[in-house]
């Protein structure tokens, strides 16, 4: 094997590491934003009935603030998964 094509396997290796460790933050997030999501919704069926007399106050503003944050990363890391698959594809279409 050719030093040339030493370097490029391991090039391929540290992309291909980098996009699955991205997907997997990608899924980690993911069920993270599922998992807050349940809480609050059972948090929210706890409160119902204090809600409907008005003795309880409950902001969901500041939650879903949060989850569109969570949202925005997500789209971000998939933004980043697609350009890395496209530098893989390039550098297969020289190879």
């Amino acid at each position: 094997m050719t030093q040339r094509e030493s370097a490029s396997g391991t090039l391929a290796t540290l992309v291909s590491g980098a996009v699955l460790g991205a997907a997997g933050l990608a899924w980690w997030l993911l069920s993270e934003a599922d998992r807050r999501q349940r809480t609050r919704r059972q948090r929210s069926m706890l409160y119902a009935p204090r809600m409907q007399d008005g003795s309880e106050a409950f902001d969901a503003s500041e939650s879903l603030g949060q989850d569109d944050q969570l949202e925005h990363r997500v789209e971000q890391l998939n933004a980043a998964i697609a350009d890395v698959r496209k530098q893989l594809e390039d550098l297969g279409a020289r190879s």
